[in-house]
């Protein structure tokens, strides 16, 4: 994946996009996944609808224009709420789809925002950070999330871990920057 600051949103319309497009599918499926089950799909049918609104966002992501003002997450909900229940009223008019009739209901009455924002953002963030922890040395990266996480100085985890403060510095600024590149633009 490359390092540059350049969203993840604006790397989905780059000739050479395969990379963007792999980590798109491994932060956001799982998330519509969710959705789709929180809309009252099967496990079936909700991996049925992460496979439909990725390839919808494969027709519709290189001509998106990004708007700072606007919700992208919001943007891609209604997108997966509308396939959802598309899915839904299929199943509820197929006769022995095993679906009861009253799936569209669950639907209609679960319209409220299925993830609160700090749940998107703490989602986003814990998802990415596993997708980029490869990236790093293990002690870089362990560095960097005891500087992050534990009410410590940098010379104490340093001695711990068997480096300099500096390099604990170095460490947890090589890593938040990441981290940062990776969810420009993904976080409303």
């Amino acid at each position: 994946m490359d390092s540059t600051s350049v969203s993840l949103l604006r790397r989905l319309r780059e000739p050479d996009r395969d990379a963007a497009w792999e980590r798109f599918v491994e932060l956001y499926a799982p998330l519509i996944y969710h959705w789709g089950t929180r809309q009252g799909l099967s496990q079936t049918d909700a991996a049925d609808l992460v496979q439909d609104v990725l390839a919808t966002l494969v027709r519709k992501l290189p001509e998106f224009q990004y708007d700072p003002t606007k919700r992208f997450r919001g943007w891609l909900r209604t997108i997966t709420v509308n396939r959802a229940n598309d899915l839904l009223r299929r199943n509820a008019v197929r006769p022995h789809s095993g679906q009861p009739t009253d799936l569209l209901k669950v639907a209609a009455e679960n319209d409220s925002d299925l993830f609160e924002e700090s749940q998107y953002r703490a989602y986003l963030v814990g998802r990415m950070r596993q997708l980029i922890e490869s990236e790093f040395e293990p002690q870089t990266w362990q560095a960097c999330w005891k500087s992050v996480t534990e009410d410590r100085t940098a010379a104490e985890i340093g001695r711990e871990l068997g480096i300099s403060a500096n390099a604990v510095r170095v460490a947890k600024c090589r890593v938040l920057r990441r981290l940062r590149e990776e969810l420009d633009g993904l976080l409303d």
